[in-house]
């Protein structure tokens, strides 16, 4: 994007009030960009099942948020990654600076940042995140099954989550501090009539405890003061603690810029403007009541609504054309797309390993691909390398650039079987992939594919000279088929084996490689591994992952 470009309207975060607003802002034939430093989608795709957007009876949430994308996308509406860490908005035109140093003009600009997960507070919650501690149960779920599992919260996140965890854990505990779920009854009801799921009201974690993992942990009632800890059960080495306490507002860069309120999330009136004229917000960053998509994607509609009122009276000001010309451009191949996968289960094969609509998904990706590729598989005696050999051998059929070779791993290869993906010239790129890339892997091997024949993702001039200077290095990603974020991080590292010849980057499925888990000590995902320094858990941006090898 050139420097001079004036967007009408750029919209910060791309969850369900930052889709909505684009997708009503498409609709206004208005030039829209929205900017998404993490996964687009937001807190959305960390949900299980949502059981009530209008509609839709039962939906996971990310197939929700790609649908969401895929109607923004067709309304012309550019979608890219960055994130906004300056904010210049006293002026006409509004200039945001992201991370990679590009500056974004605009007329008008839509917060829609969302906001976190909040920390219970209690003691060992920072130091056991990652090997017991955990957000997210799509993610890390299934790290947990067979084992104890609690649930620390009383709303609509608790009572939901751990219906769905149910399905890993032997047992699910929910802790409420109250004396009762401050959700609605029918969704408390998924947890209380579950037979699996038992509920202590009045309780608090105060503090866990373990060594390479958590191993107790000590439970207060708050209404008699009696304190229990838990032990493990015999057999156990672990157990999981999943927080769902509450959100804060992703509002740290607007201090003293916008209008916030004590908790730090912006106040807006009922067309959702802030202070500051053509500056609007929307989602769960403002200050309301209900927090719920629902009212995200309403927040999203309004904000976008009173955005073009407030550009068209400044186009007709200036004496400017009213309605720009928007290119519909090619699905976004930066984001999250879920290819291949409706649910949070991981594809098991039966038959065809790709659904057929996905020819038309990757389509605008390929017709971009200028080299050969070869898809080069590590094989060994196992049933797991067949169907490796059948998922690779389905996937090259899609288009011409690439070829399948079949090759009996060396002695010294870990992580078998292993697909790699080579050169013409059968140099190994440096992006490896231990397992079957399925589920929401699938993004990741495509978007491999497209950065090493391809133009590549579109990263800072100055990131990729750092890169290129950057150490041999040996990066392994522990993920979760159905982990929203691993794709993200697995993408980014492998964007820099793309670039460095001396980088490897190893995607791993860590359920079918359980000693590395219990030699990482990792119970959560994504699992970033540089060399041998210690394991970096959670999503970490291109930025983030390029200092930590510098550091290596």
């Amino acid at each position: 994007m050139s420097e001079q470009h004036i967007y009408d309207l750029i919209i910060i975060g791309a969850g369900p009030a930052g889709l909505s607003a684009g997708l009503y802002a498409g609709r206004a034939t208005l030039d829209t960009l929205i900017l998404e430093g993490d996964t687009v989608g937001g807190q959305v795709t960390t949900t299980s099942v949502v059981y009530n957007y209008p509609a839709v009876a039962k939906v996971d949430g990310t197939k929700l948020m790609n649908q969401m994308q895929s109607q923004v996308v067709d309304f012309g509406v550019q979608i890219d990654h960055d994130q906004i860490i300056n904010y210049d908005l006293d002026h006409d035109v509004k200039v945001l600076t992201g991370q990679s140093g590009t500056k974004y003009q605009a007329r008008a600009v839509i917060i829609a940042t969302g906001a976190q997960p909040r920390k219970a507070g209690f003691t060992g919650e920072d130091e056991f995140r990652g090997r017991g501690i955990a957000y997210c149960s799509t993610c890390d779920g299934e790290l947990f099954s067979g084992l104890q599992i609690f649930v620390v919260g009383g709303g609509y996140a608790a009572a939901e989550e751990a219906d769905y965890l149910s399905r890993y854990g032997k047992h699910v505990t929910v802790l409420v501090r109250g004396d009762h779920f401050t959700c609605p009854p029918l969704v408390a009801a998924r947890a209380l009539d579950n037979p699996k799921v038992s509920v202590e009201y009045n309780t608090e974690v105060q503090s866990v405890a373990g060594d390479d993992y958590l191993t107790s942990a000590v439970l207060k009632n708050n209404k008699t003061g009696e304190e229990n800890t838990y032990h493990l059960d015999k057999g156990d080495q672990t157990f999981g603690v999943f927080v769902y306490v509450g959100t804060q507002p992703a509002t740290k860069n607007l201090q003293g810029i916008i209008k916030l309120n004590d908790a730090g999330y912006i106040i807006t009136d009922n067309q959702r403007q802030t202070n500051l004229p053509g500056v609007y917000a929307a989602g769960d960053v403002i200050d309301k009541s209900l927090r719920q998509i629902i009212t995200a994607a309403s927040d999203g509609a309004e904000a976008a609504t009173a955005a073009e009122v407030y550009i068209t009276e400044q186009k007709q000001r200036l004496g400017l054309p009213i309605h720009a010309e928007v290119k519909k451009p090619a699905q976004p191949v930066a984001q999250t797309t879920n290819l291949g996968q409706d649910d949070n289960q991981p594809v098991e094969h039966s038959g065809a390993w790709l659904p057929a609509e996905i020819d038309e998904q990757l389509k605008p990706i390929f017709a971009r691909l200028t080299k050969n590729v070869i898809l080069q598989v590590l094989t060994n005696d196992s049933p797991l390398s067949d169907q490796l050999v059948s998922f690779v051998t389905e996937f090259a059929a899609l288009d011409d650039h690439l070829a399948v070779q079949t090759v009996a791993a060396p002695s010294d290869v870990k992580y078998l079987p292993q697909l790699r993906l080579l050169d013409a010239d059968e140099n190994d790129t440096g992006l490896h992939y231990a397992v079957i890339p399925t589920g929401h892997e699938l993004n990741s091997l495509v978007l491999g594919v497209y950065n090493v024949a391809g133009p590549g993702q579109t990263i800072d001039s100055t990131v990729v000279e750092r890169i290129k200077k950057l150490p041999a290095t040996d990066i392994r990603i522990g993920v979760s088929l159905t982990c929203h974020f691993c794709p993200d991080v697995v993408a980014a590292c492998q964007r820099m084996a793309s670039l460095n010849p001396g980088i490897t980057a190893t995607m791993i499925d860590l359920q079918h490689f359980p000693e590395l888990r219990k030699t990482k000590k990792i119970m959560s995902v994504p699992a970033t591994m540089i060399g041998d320094d210690p394991v970096i858990f959670g999503s970490q941006t291109l930025e983030q992952l390029v200092t930590a090898v510098e550091k290596s």
